[in-house]
């Protein structure tokens, strides 16, 4: 790994004595990188948590490293901190092993299996949502990341809704999430790091224990279809891959859906004129099945959720590791440097969006397309080989879960919009109170 002297020639801001950078970049970490862009440029050197990185900023350099056309920059060196927690999945993976294990995986995203799990996932909604009180202000932030576990449970795994294991599930799921983003590595005693890998062996042996009878008998959910999913050349997965595929799928299903969802729930909040949008869409559509039909006429929701990813992304940061020297924008980089890119930052830029701290979901429209201005100017879902295979399914459960609320409630701010931590996963500091209202 690079040294500072090694760096000496890429411009970065003082580093102070004792400490790095991580603290100023956790405090306001869109608003730090701007200010280091404005002062260094495009490419830039910080030290957080003891690492020197990179930064390669704009949507030029989102298109070069992520399309990665040499094979040089390194997903599981970038992601190397979730190796503890998330080993084996396919975000820590490179090139042509990550290349088949994607294969596979898709045979789990095809359309007859995400047909299986929208009706699964309608019915489910429905429920819990019925469960939310009428009128008086609950936090909608802790019950959406509730319901998305346990709509987790019972749509990938198959589990009952209130089961004890759905409960067990749930929590080591929540742990683990912590533990991925601890400061702290190291596993002491009741630190986020010790119970997270509690919670990781507790799922991959209560999964582990699945595998044998969902091969045999099959199933619906999506875990079943990991266990039976092959490529086109029948090739399969081991038991040892399904739990390393799994688990990190689980997380990555959970917590970036609930982030998109409160974005929208306090824009619409805020906005009511796009609220009305959304709920006059809703109702020109009939009171009929939400199937494929009905949500892919969606148009104005779909504005909605795609400016709500561009303004707090779930993934603000793509960490990559260089495997060999390569030349960016005028700088040397030797190898082994690890990188970080910026889409979060990139998507807020005046170059590629007008006014691009406001909402304006009509950006979208096809009049307009300000997110076609450059290849990589939306790039909420990453992009290249590792570009997100669940964007279709997010879509797919946003728009189920908007048009089934919106048929009959309405949604106020008691206390206005929040404001957002990004790092390490976004999310509202305090909650997002709600109030929703019959219609």
């Amino acid at each position: 790994m690079p040294t500072k002297a090694a760096l000496a020639h890429i411009p970065g801001p003082p580093t102070p004595p004792f400490l790095d950078h991580t603290l100023t970049i956790a405090r306001d970490s869109y608003g730090t990188q701007q200010d280091y862009i404005n002062r260094y440029g495009q490419v830039y050197k910080t030290k957080m948590l003891g690492i020197w990185r990179v930064n390669l900023c704009g949507p030029d350099a989102l298109q070069y490293v992520l399309l990665d056309k040499e094979k040089n920059f390194s997903s599981a060196g970038g992601w190397d901190a979730l190796q503890r927690i998330y080993p084996g999945g396919l975000i820590l993976q490179d090139f042509e092993g990550h290349r088949q294990n994607r294969r596979i995986m898709m045979a789990a995203f095809r359309a007859t299996a995400i047909r299986d799990y929208r009706r699964r996932m309608s019915l489910i909604m429905r429920d819990l949502l019925a469960s939310w009180p009428d009128d008086k202000p609950f936090d909608f932030y802790t019950a959406i990341k509730d319901m998305t576990l346990r709509m987790g449970g019972a749509v990938f795994m198959g589990l009952p809704l209130d089961g004890g294991l759905a409960k067990k599930i749930n929590r080591a799921i929540t742990d683990e999430i912590r533990a991925s983003t601890t400061p702290i590595r190291q596993a002491i005693p009741f630190t986020p790091m010790w119970r997270g890998i509690r919670g990781r062996d507790f799922l991959r042996e209560t999964f582990r224990t699945m595998i044998a009878e969902r091969r045999a008998n099959g199933g619906e959910d999506f875990f079943s279809q990991m266990c039976l999913a092959k490529d086109e050349d029948g090739q399969g997965w081991s038991e040892e891959e399904i739990l390393n595929q799994f688990n990190l799928l689980i997380m990555a299903a959970h917590d970036t859906t609930a982030t998109s969802m409160t974005v929208m729930m306090a824009a619409l909040g805020s906005h009511p004129d796009w609220q009305q949008r959304l709920v006059d869409e809703v109702a020109s559509l009939g009171d009929g099945e939400l199937d494929e039909a009905f949500l892919g006429q969606m148009t104005e929701t779909d504005k909605v959720f795609r400016e709500a990813l561009r303004l707090v992304p779930p993934v603000p940061f793509i960490p990559r590791k260089a495997l060999r020297e390569f030349d960016w924008q005028g700088y040397k980089i030797p190898a082994g440097t690890s990188l970080a890119l910026n889409p979060g930052v990139t998507m807020l830029s005046p170059e590629l969006f007008s006014n691009p701290n406001e909402f304006d979901p009509d950006r979208f429209s096809p009049e307009r397309a300000e997110d076609r201005v450059h290849r990589f100017a939306w790039t909420p879902f990453g992009g290249g080989a590792h570009k997100c295979l669940g964007m279709h399914f997010a879509s797919m459960q946003v728009k189920l879960f908007m048009a089934t609320l919106l048929r009959e409630r309405r949604i106020a701010l008691p206390k206005g919009s929040p404001e957002w931590q990004r790092m390490p996963i976004p999310k509202p500091k305090g909650g997002l109170p709600v109030i929703l209202a019959k219609a």
